[in-house]
């Protein structure tokens, strides 16, 4: 099977109303802002001028993810592409943070705590998920559903959420408990993987123009 067709795109979803208010998010499902859409259609874009393709997509139970996956499949004259939606894409879940301004939240409960709950990665935040609670659910349904239809010739579109998608780069990029916190996904951004036979990354091309 040539190489090509080990593809596996993954795109953190275009800036949500949320992230704009400096709100924490997790399972809460406000959609994009205007510039959150600009950023899908421009994934879209990019996808496009290098030729790429897909075959099937999967996607998170929230709409923001679900809108930027339709803008692009849109942008690449895809759309009915074969869809896949999974709460085990969700971003992470930040218990009683949720709704909350991140700046509002560092004068109740201190800078230091909460840099703890948002870069640590086994801390979770009150009722809420830790990174590695995060890549306990995101990290299987990647191996039962995902990779196996990379490795078997699909060329995969995987639209989510930053943390969700952070779990999978462990695992691709090969990061640690020590080394993943610090890893960024920018919003519209998408990552290119092309995978081995053996599942390892063969190339990693991170799309930002």
């Amino acid at each position: 099977m040539p190489q090509s067709e080990r593809l596996l795109v993954l795109l953190r979803h275009g800036q949500s109303e949320w992230n704009l208010k400096n709100l924490f998010t997790g399972w809460r499902d406000p959609d994009l802002t205007p510039l959150g859409v600009e950023e899908a259609i421009n994934a879209g874009r990019r996808l496009k001028a290098r030729g790429l393709q897909f075959d099937v997509a999967f996607t998170s139970a929230l709409t923001r993810a679900q809108h930027t996956l339709a803008l692009t499949l849109a942008e690449l004259g895809q759309t009915g592409l074969p869809e896949t939606r999974d709460q085990a894409l969700n971003e992470r879940d930040y218990g009683d943070l949720c709704g909350l301004n991140k700046d509002d939240a560092r004068k109740k409960w201190g800078e230091e705590q909460v840099h703890l709950w948002r870069r640590s990665y086994d801390v979770p935040p009150p009722g809420g998920e830790s990174l590695k609670d995060t890549v306990a659910r995101a990290l299987p349904y990647y191996c039962q559903n995902i990779l196996p239809a990379v490795l078997g010739g699909k060329r995969v579109l995987v639209a989510a959420h930053g943390n969700s998608l952070r779990a999978l780069v462990m695992v691709l990029d090969r990061l640690t408990p020590k080394t993943i916190p610090s890893m960024e996904l920018a919003t519209g951004v998408p990552l290119v993987y092309r995978l081995n036979p053996d599942s390892t990354v063969a190339t990693k091309d991170v799309l930002t123009a």
